[in-house]
């Protein structure tokens, strides 16, 4: 234990505060500021004086803030990386919806801060009852705990391999979303193809007009009888958070070099 180093326990601080501010569901806004400062306070002196001093502490004013700057970035990517599942959520919502004819009924959505349709709502709500219920808030906070010992404060590079990782994560939203979603996007297509036989028997019939009831309807069925389907597609990217955030801390902290 080297005690509280005033520079380490800064550095510490900026990393786990640039987390906590994009952390999943912490960085709502019904959620109180006060806390979140108290949360990366306390992690932070809790954290610091396991670690070992700076190797090369700034000898400038202009160094110290370069390095802080650096931390700052190093916890918006982790905390990024934390969040990306519930944009995976509000992804698939929104082609539910859209295959549904529900795109243009959007509410207010508390968790995310922004409007989004009813079923992303849902699913949004799904994916945080899950996230408490299988307590991923306590092991993302050990994750970032344990990413000081491959990411160091003050060390940490960008790589080529840090890159391409974390364009598969992103690439990842669209396939996994996709996924979800898939149920009512094929009742959907089978919809749009028999009314458009029906269409070509009866031209005289409004086929958008017509389609749109059982569109609705379908897909309301199809969504409530695989939520428990999509449940668990959520839950086992929801298990991988904390490795992932691992993951990428071990990929700044060594440069993609296999440790």
């Amino acid at each position: 234990m080297s005690g509280y180093d005033p520079t380490n326990w800064l550095l510490v601080f900026v990393r786990v505060s640039a987390m906590v501010a994009i952390f999943p569901l912490f960085s709502m806004q019904n959620f109180p500021v006060a806390m979140r400062l108290a949360l990366a306070t306390l992690i932070s002196f809790l954290v610091s004086p396991l670690l070992p001093p700076l190797a090369a502490p700034p000898s400038s004013f202009t160094g110290m803030i370069g390095l802080l700057a650096l931390e700052a970035g190093f916890g918006v990517l982790l905390g990024f990386v934390s969040r990306l599942f519930f944009y995976v959520l509000e992804f698939a919502g929104s082609l539910i919806a859209m295959e549904m004819g529900l795109n243009m009924a959007a509410n207010f959505n508390p968790f995310s801060n922004t409007r989004s349709e009813a079923p992303g709502i849902i699913l949004f709500n799904l994916g945080a009852l899950l996230f408490f219920t299988l307590n991923l808030h306590h092991y993302l906070l050990v994750a970032l705990q344990r990413s000081f010992a491959v990411l160091p404060p003050g060390g940490g590079h960008l790589s080529a391999a840090l890159y391409t990782d974390i364009v598969g994560r992103t690439g990842q939203i669209f396939l996994v979303g996709l996924l979800i979603a898939a149920p009512i996007i094929a009742v959907s297509f089978l919809i749009n193809v028999v009314f458009s036989v029906i269409g070509r028997a009866v031209p005289q019939m409004n086929i958008f007009v017509e389609s749109l009831a059982f569109r609705i309807l379908a897909g309301l069925m199809v969504f409530g009888l695989t939520l428990n389907l999509m449940a668990q597609h959520i839950v086992n990217y929801l298990r991988r958070l904390p490795e992932d955030v691992l993951r990428v801390a071990q990929l700044l902290g060594t440069g993609g070099a296999t440790p």
